[in-house]
């Protein structure tokens, strides 16, 4: 067996471990679905009317922010999925499953890529709620099937970079208690970029940190593939934002994993 189909198949193992605990201790996995329809049905039900009147002048009231707010959403439910993985990365380190895998003869890269490739799937179904839900309550999308395709897979290059940055915020701390509360941080960027609101109404500095953060560009880009809004420059920007943060993520939870184990 050569290591690239020992450490591919390590790491189907480890994905099929943290499905089966996804599918056993389901509530994180609730929670992750849960908390970003609740913000789209509190947008929509009790703010839209009012902001969906604000938007560019256009007096589109609440069917006119449901279109608005919905890549936000999808931006919001990416980022609450990071608190469930660094949750799950912080309860293997602390229970000392991990400390136990290093002794075994196993791929060291299948471990994380195991709790990586389990996280995406988690938070890919729940986007797929979030979705459905949304288009419920009056989202309607003109993407045309290529869109749709480029949409999805922008949210997969999103959820892989945010997931790889939240196993590494799960392997910083030393319990589970504060690993729940790092990546509370990300949850916040949709409302300080153009998630829930124009940057243009903004005051001057808070428009120029939601103008130049990451999550604003992806947003940007998500509004104009599923909605026909202008892209422009958003999608290379989208892009290079999450390669960033994916190599980031990626080459910091690589070297707290590769630590002295007694941390």
């Amino acid at each position: 067996m050569t290591t690239l189909s020992h450490t591919l198949g390590d790491s189907a193992t480890m994905l099929r471990r943290n499905l089966r605990h996804a599918l056993r201790y389901p509530s994180l996995t609730l929670m992750v679905i849960a908390l970003p329809v609740i913000f789209l049905l509190l947008f929509v039900y009790v703010f839209g009317g009012t902001l969906g009147d604000g938007l560019d002048g256009v007096r589109g009231g609440r069917a006119e922010y449901v279109n608005y707010v919905t890549p936000g959403i999808l931006l919001l439910a990416i980022a609450g999925a990071a608190q469930g993985t660094a949750i799950s990365v912080a309860m293997d380190m602390t229970e000392g499953i991990v400390a136990r895998f290093r002794t075994m003869s196993i791929a060291r890269a299948s471990v994380l890529t195991g709790h990586v490739l389990g996280s995406v799937l988690q938070t890919m179904l729940g986007l797929a709620v979030v979705v459905g839900i949304a288009l419920l309550v009056g989202f309607r999308p003109t993407a045309g099937p290529l869109d749709w395709l480029a949409a999805g897979g922008l949210l997969v290059l999103v959820a892989f970079a945010v997931t790889w940055l939240s196993v590494a915020l799960g392997m910083v701390t030393k319990s589970v208690e504060t690993a729940s509360n790092l990546p509370m941080p990300l949850m916040l960027l949709p409302f300080l970029g153009s998630g829930f609101v124009p940057t243009a109404s903004m005051p001057v500095g808070l428009r120029w940190f939601a103008e130049y953060q990451p999550f604003t560009p992806i947003i940007e880009t998500l509004r104009g593939l599923l909605l026909g809004a202008p892209i422009g420059a958003s999608a290379g920007q989208a892009v290079a934002w999450c390669a960033a943060i994916s190599l980031a993520g990626y080459l910091w939870a690589r070297r707290l994993y590769d630590r002295d184990p007694s941390r």
